[in-house]
């Protein structure tokens, strides 16, 4: 029970790992696609504010169109007082008419900066976010690759020293019956060449050259010499 136990242990395990290996490399993909939706969006805000900074353009040429109404028409109600009062008071009240356009004007005028100076920091800030986003997803896509490679080399590594080391006690194997042969070889030589010797001192012996076995009368004269 202890044995089936750590095999479905072991097998949990392997499932764990595989399946965090997967969402791993899922989490990868699903970053990268929102990097890219969110440059679009980027895109999309950049033209957006280039829209405000234009609306902005336009309220900021009709305040600037409006004070410069509003200074004509009271420089004609200043000089027409002395000579036409009623016509001093219809140029007052054009001034007045132009002051509201002009209150309601520099109030779009201020939103449209409001609005254009939040946005240009939101843009700002969002870009930034997703460079570092960026930044972080090609390190970890860098260490992913070095991290397989060193496993890689290590892997090959390890298999080349394997067949080192069975290439190595092969060649060991080899040498030895190498040596095995020449000492072989090197007796084979040593007894012919005694079986060469022993043939050569027989034909000495045969021939009454050299040695030979001594007879008894021989023998006995040599014993009676001394």
């Amino acid at each position: 029970m202890s044995v089936w136990r750590k095999l479905v242990t072991a097998v949990k395990g392997g499932v764990t790992e595989a399946a965090e290996a997967v969402a791993d490399s899922q989490a990868i993909r699903i970053l990268e696609q929102e990097i890219r939706e969110a440059k679009d969006e980027l895109r999309q805000s950049d033209h957006a504010r280039t829209q405000i900074l234009a609306k902005c353009k336009l309220a900021q040429q009709k305040v600037d169109s409006l004070n410069a109404s509003i200074a004509q028409y009271e420089e004609h109600a200043r000089k027409a007082v002395e000579t036409d009062r009623q016509l001093a008071l219809d140029c007052a009240q054009k001034v007045a008419e132009l002051k509201g356009e002009l209150d309601t004007e520099q109030q779009y005028l201020d939103q449209f900066t409001q609005s254009e100076k939040q946005l240009a920091q939101n843009i700002a800030q969002a870009k930034n976010n997703l460079r570092r986003l960026e930044q972080q997803v090609d390190m970890v896509k860098a260490t992913e690759s070095v991290q397989k490679a060193q496993v890689s080399v290590s892997s090959r590594h390890m298999g080349a020293n394997s067949k080192m080391k069975t290439a190595t006690e092969s060649l060991q194997r080899i040498q030895e019956k190498q040596n095995m042969r020449n000492a072989e070889l090197q007796a084979a030589q040593e007894l012919a060449a005694d079986e060469s010797t022993d043939d050569l001192e027989k034909r000495l012996a045969d021939a009454g050259i050299k040695g030979g076995k001594s007879s008894a009368d021989d023998e006995l004269a040599r014993i009676l010499g001394k």
